[in-house]
């Protein structure tokens, strides 16, 4: 039976049937890495989520989450960054955003560097600049902000444990993509947004 939401108005399945759906058919989902910039568009810090995960370990995370029936992606993007880091959070998503990559998860190892035993799962990520006040909600505990060398780094524990540039996460909001775009970018200019 599908279920009706107070906060969003928006139709969820039931969880018997999502695990259905999931078994049947691509779950897309959005991954927004938040960012503060300078003035001239360099990415000086990177906004990490710290959440516990269902089996009570303490990772970092990025702000995720599916996108909903006839749901705009920007729209999405926006609700999610909402979710995790309030409505103070001022992001500046364009209004035709586009991803920096698209990560395919499949529930079958070395199909693709990601691998989700749950689902087959399409994620779009994006760098979006954040301007505003920045305060974890719902089910994250915190939000940090690090260097961009730091958040691609070995001092920071993703969930499940592995690194952003380990192969194979086992998640869409395993943050399987964020090392890379952070390297991509080189050392001197330490990422671009605009």
């Amino acid at each position: 039976m599908t279920q009706m939401t107070s906060q969003s108005q928006s139709k969820w399945f039931a969880p018997e049937e999502f695990e259905s759906i999931r078994q049947r058919l691509p779950i897309l989902y959005v991954d927004a890495i938040p960012v503060r910039v300078d003035g001239q568009g360099t990415i000086t810090s990177v906004g990490l989520l710290l959440r516990v995960t269902g089996q009570g370990k303490i990772t970092r995370a990025l702000v995720s989450g599916r996108v909903l029936y006839h749901e705009r992606v920007r729209a999405a993007l926006l609700r999610h960054i909402e979710k995790d880091l309030g409505s103070l959070a001022l992001p500046r998503v364009p209004p035709s955003p586009a991803p920096f990559t698209i990560a395919e998860y499949f529930p079958t190892p070395g199909v693709t560097a990601f691998h989700d035993p749950r689902q087959h799962a399409v994620s779009l990520a994006y760098v979006i600049p954040v301007d505003g006040d920045c305060e974890p909600q719902q089910d994250a505990l915190e939000l940090t902000w690090f260097s961009p060398a730091e958040a691609a780094g070995d001092a920071v524990v993703w969930r499940h444990g592995r690194r952003p540039r380990d192969p194979a996460p086992p998640g869409p909001r395993a943050c399987g993509v964020l090392g890379s775009q952070l390297r991509s970018t080189g050392p001197s200019r330490q990422g671009r947004c605009g």
